[in-house]
């Protein structure tokens, strides 16, 4: 892609978040949601190729759909109680714009577009659509917390959970794991929306870290399935070891950084007696834990069949930036000696 084109859409994209997160007026909301979808479009087809096409339109038909439904709510929300202000919105039109933020989002049920869109694009372009991209809708529901829906948010995030364990099992793709990676984090982060907006908030930048780490890791490794995973030990076994402590982190396992979000959020659905939601979210993230322990097995405990007897393959030097993957990756692994300043005193 040209750079000044580039340069156009990333700056779109940005633009469009940030009229999201300094607006509280519905209409400002909604043409930075638009804004955001329609900058990223080009990038997701620049690839001329029909699954990337597939994926485009995909994404651009059910991002269309929570638009209208955004718009529509919003605007009967302001013809009934005659303003536009975001913390006031009546029973019906939360519903309504909750299932439109959960269809934005990829949230179970409304998931069914994230593993097949994130399948058709570059891993560049997957990354800002997992992580970037998210980021404009989860604000706007940490600024409408207290009209949300308690009784809709918890049935959606323990399916969500379920789904994003549940899908990943049969995946050889790494993109389509990493999306429901991502199906099955953002329902714990809506499990514990209502309760406690900032701890979404704090498990929303964990995500963020560990998803980024993933993502230019693949990148880094060029790689996009399980097989071609179990080349890096023998061609990178630094980034191989400390990969697969990314995705240990990532599966929520102590001492890593994705255990302080788990661990705080149960604590937080015990102390609210909502110990049965707890208990079925800490069973259902062992389905998760189980495909990246298989990430990990294949990065890091096979070898591919080579026919020479040397301990290491050959291999050209990346040209890949390292510093980005060395900053999120540090983040991944060591952020959870900091879980006691978090903490209310």
């Amino acid at each position: 892609m040209n750079p000044y084109a580039l340069s156009i859409m990333l700056s779109s994209i940005a633009t469009g978040t940030i009229i999201v997160v300094s607006s509280s007026h519905w209409l400002l909301v909604w043409i930075g949601l638009e804004i955001n979808t329609l900058a990223i479009i080009p990038l997701m087809s620049q690839q001329l190729h029909p699954r990337s096409t597939e994926a485009t339109m995909k994404y651009f038909l059910t991002q269309a759909i929570a638009s209208a439904l955004i718009l529509f709510s919003a605007t009967t929300n302001a013809w009934l109680t005659n303003q536009w202000q975001m913390t006031e919105l009546l029973p019906l039109q939360t519903n309504m714009i909750t299932i439109a933020l959960a269809m934005k989002l990829g949230l179970a049920p409304m998931h069914f577009w994230l593993p097949e869109v994130l399948q058709g694009i570059d891993l560049t372009t997957g990354l800002i659509l997992s992580t970037w991209q998210k980021i404009a809708p989860m604000m706007v529901i940490y600024m409408t917390y207290n009209t949300l829906n308690p009784h809709l948010l918890t049935p959606m995030a323990i399916l969500s959970t379920i789904i994003g364990g549940w899908g990943g099992l049969n995946q050889t793709q790494l993109r389509k794991m990493m999306a429901y990676s991502s199906i099955a984090h953002l329902g714990w982060m809506m499990a514990v929306a209502t309760m406690c907006p900032n701890l979404m908030l704090l498990n929303f930048m964990v995500y963020l870290i560990m998803t980024s780490s993933m993502f230019l890791t693949m990148k880094y490794l060029k790689t996009t399935s399980i097989n071609l995973l179990s080349v890096s030990w023998s061609s990178t076994p630094t980034m191989a070891a400390i990969s697969s402590l990314t995705l240990l982190s990532l599966g929520g396992l102590p001492p890593t950084s994705g255990f302080m979000p788990k661990w705080l959020i149960l604590q937080e659905l015990t102390k609210q007696h909502t110990t049965i939601t707890a208990t079925m979210l800490a069973m259902s993230s062992l389905l998760s834990l189980f495909f990246y322990l298989r990430l990990t097995y294949s990065m890091t405990l096979t070898n591919s069949p080579n026919t020479s007897n040397a301990t290491t393959t050959w291999r050209q030097k990346s040209n890949q930036a390292s510093m980005p993957y060395s900053l999120v990756t540090i983040m991944t692994i060591l952020l959870l000696p900091i879980t006691p300043n978090l903490l209310p005193q």
